[in-house]
């Protein structure tokens, strides 16, 4: 470790805060913003080890490591709860970052009242937080921040006032990244105090360069529960397995968000949804991931198809590999160009009929992302974690690749 702890009074080097990742749309461990193009998490050695020896042929699937950082838990007078970087603290591998990273300021987070929802539902609405200082930062960057929703009431209480007695501005985000968020700070504020450094993982921010993030992340494969799983445990994933898609199909939606040119809002749908999918269901909601409200973006559905094809030949070829309770994003921008549309085919009137879309005529080629994520139950042959030496590749994961790929295909040939 190098230079002064950020604890140290002395110490004059600026640190950084970590902000909510307002597009994390699944998982149960919290994302953090570190800065415009790189987000991190808290360390999990055995993710950390599958990316320090991350295959080449993988490597445009995953996002691009940047290495570990170190963070403490601050908590101001009024019980708020913050987390900060310290840029002093980096590895060396850090020095991929920008070096612009050291001149973020630290700012307070407003700690939000969450209201509690009777209903157990998995779609919520409207979720609303804020905190100061950062406003005008939120507004000039990607305007698909200002405009998350989701379906049904969730909503904070009244926020807390700032210094000046004034109540910050509210926005609008993803309600589950902001659950994620506050369950980690209540575990953090519980479990360590405020001396305890902890590490992330450094990792690229896969959907920065798009204006309006639409994410579809898939629990993928037939099994879920890693090696080192407790017998409860391991039983608890084979149950949520086979009574969901990931058992019939070897994926099931995990998480989902999909901006709504009509509505000018983004549309969210939880794990808690996805779980209750049967295989129809699944494929209406693949449908409906690439529904704006007007339209099907039919242009998307090629370079999609081609990118999953890529990535299914590159894990028949990874032998030993277990992507246990990973996840794959399918990334795309909600922001397109003026295109003609043509009314919907026959066979999807039925399903479309509520949200009035059309088939978009575009042959224009859209920018997509498809990329591996979650790898803290990954294992391999040479990883240093305790585990079992499988053979071959990960036929539950090709299996969920191979209906995503078909069920693509055909909506894509209008079956």
């Amino acid at each position: 470790m190098v230079g002064k702890s950020p604890l140290d009074p002395s110490d004059t080097r600026k640190a950084v805060l970590l902000e909510p990742f307002v597009h994390q749309v699944g998982g149960h461990m919290s994302m953090m913003k570190y800065d415009e193009h790189t987000v991190c998490k808290p360390l999990v050695s055995q993710e950390q080890w599958f990316y320090e020896s991350l295959p080449l042929a993988m490597r445009q699937f995953t996002p691009q490591y940047k290495g570990i950082i170190s963070v403490h838990l601050k908590k101001d007078s009024l019980g708020n709860l913050t987390l900060i970087a310290s840029p002093s603290l980096q590895t060396e591998n850090c020095s991929l970052l920008d070096n612009t990273i050291s001149e973020s300021s630290v700012t307070i987070w407003h700690k939000c009242k969450w209201a509690a929802s009777s209903s157990n539902s998995s779609e919520h609405a409207l979720v609303k937080w804020s905190h100061t200082q950062l406003s005008k930062t939120l507004k000039d960057s990607c305007p698909g921040k200002m405009l998350l929703r989701t379906d049904l009431q969730y909503c904070t209480d009244s926020l807390l006032e700032d210094a000046n007695g004034n109540q910050p501005e509210r926005n609008n985000y993803n309600p589950w990244g902001l659950h994620c968020h506050r369950q980690h700070l209540n575990r953090m504020s519980s479990k360590y105090n405020e001396n305890k450094l902890h590490q992330f993982l450094l990792l690229e921010n896969v959907v920065s360069k798009y204006n309006y993030p639409c994410i579809l992340d898939l629990k993928m494969g037939t099994r879920q529960h890693g090696d080192d799983a407790s017998e409860e445990k391991k039983a608890r994933h084979i149950k949520k397995c086979e009574q969901s898609t990931s058992g019939s199909l070897g994926v099931r939606i995990c998480g989902m968000q999909v901006y709504q040119a009509d509505t000018g809002q983004f549309l969210c749908k939880d794990k808690y949804y996805g779980r209750k999918l049967t295989p129809e269901g699944f494929r209406q909601t693949l449908r409906q991931f690439l529904c704006n409200g007007n339209h099907l973006r039919m242009e998307l559905l090629e370079p999609v198809i081609l990118q999953l094809k890529a990535l299914l030949s590159v894990i028949r070829k990874q032998s030993s590999y277990r992507f246990y309770s990973s996840s794959l994003l399918i990334i795309y921008d909600g922001l397109e160009n003026k295109e003609n549309t043509a009314p919907l085919d026959t066979h999807l009137q039925g399903h479309f009929q509520r949200t009035n879309c059309t088939t978009s005529n575009s042959t224009g080629h859209s920018k997509v992302d498809v990329r591996m994520i979650d790898f803290a139950h990954t294992t391999f042959k040479g990883s240093k974690c305790n585990h079992t030496t499988y053979d071959g590749p990960d036929h539950g994961y090709i299996f969920g690749l191979e209906n995503l790929i078909k069920i693509l295909q055909n909506i894509s040939e209008g079956k």
